[in-house]
């Protein structure tokens, strides 16, 4: 494995760090800024905001990386994510915190351009293992980043944010000093219809063998948001858990995680084909949350934590597969669409989810996630389909 390629896992890796930091204690954050016990809206609207500015700006960045290269467009989001965090650290009040949310997405092209540099430097053969990689590098930002927040924000509420910024600053300055350009920039200006958000979206969908993998990451995607909005808040109403214990069970879901993206997405792919490594892992995810919905002790949860990891045996599969939908010289910008795409589904689900939270709270928590469920499954005609 060459440097580049370490360079970026490590700088996926320490990203995905400075999110899982976030998660166990951002409903207290947003309780002691609003001073509101509902916070279930706000954290919905935070998601959505952030993914608003994500649909419009990562298809540009995407087309500009693919004309000036990755590096530039990289180093660009690394930069956002840090002053989001500083933002996070110092804002006394709800608007600072968008305002922060809001800069990050405009600049979120860090996991786009990430892919698109993996798919510049890797033959075909080589991408599903490669991109199986990246998500165990996020496993295993999640392992640390979540029980780190934990224990963090239980001795003082902005601290995991001040750590997520110094790890954004490592993470540029790897970049900056460390990662070499992928893609030799061809000389070409970056014209103003490249800043038009709307063109490189009309382009993808113009092409219909991409259409039905589009939507297939709408809806992973969308099943995806249901965790980082429902998670912490169905783990203290239905089990009373601490912001430590929110953090342990997202960190051993990344410990799991990270095993299974590290071992079994190629051999998973090599047995099943890739349609067959999508499905088993659909089937994995939707039993997972049956149980979750219907547990009534936090020890079930984390039994079978390694059966949810198995639900994403088949993402790299599915990866692989979008990145032989455009030629090279198209990759970031396809890359940018998938992520607007993913951004589109940020937008809706967490303002679906966060609504259907809100009214099974009081009754049944655990109803969220067979709607979770019931959204995976209209991924299966799609997948046998392709």
């Amino acid at each position: 494995m060459n440097k580049s390629l370490v360079i970026i896992f490590i700088t996926i890796m320490l990203d995905a760090i400075g999110i899982g930091l976030i998660f166990p204690i951002l409903p207290a954050l947003l309780r002691d800024v609003t001073h509101a016990e509902n916070v279930v809206p706000y954290i919905g609207a935070m998601v959505a905001l952030y993914a608003v500015m994500q649909l419009v700006f990562a298809p540009v960045l995407g087309a500009i990386s693919d004309r000036i290269g990755r590096r530039p467009v990289l180093l660009v989001s690394l930069g956002g994510a840090a002053i989001n965090y500083i933002l996070m650290v110092l804002a006394p009040s709800l608007w600072l915190l968008f305002l922060g949310r809001a800069i990050a997405g405009q600049t979120s092209a860090n996991v786009s351009v990430a892919m698109a540099y993996i798919t510049d430097i890797s033959a075909e053969d080589q991408r599903a293992r490669r991109f199986g990689l990246v998500s165990a590098m996020f496993g295993i930002g999640f392992v640390i980043g979540p029980v780190l927040g934990g224990v963090l924000g239980d001795h003082w509420l902005r601290l995991p944010f001040i750590v997520a910024s110094v790890l954004n600053g490592c993470n540029l300055a790897l970049a900056l000093f460390m990662l070499p350009e992928s893609r030799k920039p061809g000389g070409e200006k970056v014209a103003l219809s490249t800043l038009n958000p709307l063109r490189p979206l009309m382009w993808a969908f113009r092409m219909k063998s991409a259409l039905p993998i589009l939507l297939l990451f709408f809806l992973f995607s969308a099943t995806g948001e249901a965790y980082a909005i429902c998670w912490a808040l169905w783990g203290s109403d239905t089990f009373h858990w601490s912001g430590l214990m929110i953090g342990l069970s997202l960190g051993t879901f990344g410990a799991f995680q990270a095993l299974a993206q590290l071992f079994l997405p190629g051999p998973a792919a090599m047995l099943l084909g890739e349609r067959g490594a999508i499905l088993a892992g659909v089937a994995c995810a939707c039993t997972a949350l049956t149980t979750m919905a219907l547990a009534t002790h936090g020890w079930l949860v984390f039994a079978i934590l390694p059966l949810f990891a198995l639900g994403g045996i088949g993402t790299p599969a599915l990866q692989s597969l979008a990145t032989r939908q455009v030629d090279d010289a198209f990759q970031g910008q396809f890359q940018g669409v998938l992520a607007s795409v993913v951004s589109f589904a940020s937008i809706v689900a967490p303002l679906v989810f966060s609504s259907v939270y809100s009214a099974v709270q009081a009754q049944w928590p655990g109803a969220i996630w067979l709607a979770v469920t019931a959204i995976y499954a209209l991924t299966v005609p799609l997948v046998v389909r392709l």
